[in-house]
């Protein structure tokens, strides 16, 4: 049997996505066996982070200052805006190194069965950003289930007063994907956006 602080270090590393009871303990004996070392780092970067974390008043995005690294960065295009639902969906487009233009991200997306209305996400700080001007394209990055698809529909309808074109990320068949492994949903989608050869 473990001590109690050993068995709440281990309940607070279950509690994190991906990791289960029995990944958490394997994580903690691993940093147990390496005290000296790697779990005197990991203590030492979540201070850090801890002490230092901010929300970027621009964008949404998380970082240790404000501007963040995106918003701040010189190179990145001023006239595109990608709007996601989390940070989560920055870092994951923005790691691609696909997307040269900057991010808004929503805190969430619409859901009635979970009481998130308009209001309760930055979509007025979106449209302010829109409204400022400079910006020409606003793409939008939901992902695509029926809240998302619902969240995308509601901002396009807000920004249809502006100058910008509205686009949004393709659906369908996800690359090296086989036909008879795919759902109803995802092949339905692949048909209404084909394209000429």
């Amino acid at each position: 049997m473990a001590s109690q602080e050993i068995e709440v270090l281990t309940s607070a590393l279950a509690r994190l996505p991906g990791l289960g009871p029995r990944s958490a303990r394997r994580a903690v004996l691993w940093l147990v066996k390496r005290r000296d070392s790697s779990l005197s780092q990991l203590v030492e970067a979540l201070a850090t982070v801890r002490d230092t974390l901010v929300e970027c008043q621009t964008c949404g995005n998380v970082d240790t200052r404000d501007p963040c690294g995106v918003c701040a960065d010189t190179k990145r295009d001023l006239k595109s805006l990608c709007v996601v639902e989390d940070v989560a969906d920055l870092w994951a487009l923005d790691r691609a190194k696909l997307f040269t233009g900057r991010y808004h991200v929503l805190g969430g997306k619409l859901s009635a069965l979970d009481g998130v209305r308009p209001e309760d996400l930055n979509i007025a700080s979106l449209l302010a950003r829109v409204g400022e001007g400079g910006i020409d394209e606003v793409v939008l990055a939901m992902n695509a289930t029926l809240e998302g698809q619902t969240t995308a529909h509601y901002i396009a309808e807000r920004l249809e007063d502006y100058p910008v074109r509205i686009t949004q990320l393709a659906h369908g068949l996800p690359v090296g994907g086989e036909l008879d492994y795919l759902d109803e949903g995802t092949l339905a989608q692949a048909l209404r956006a084909r394209r000429p050869v």
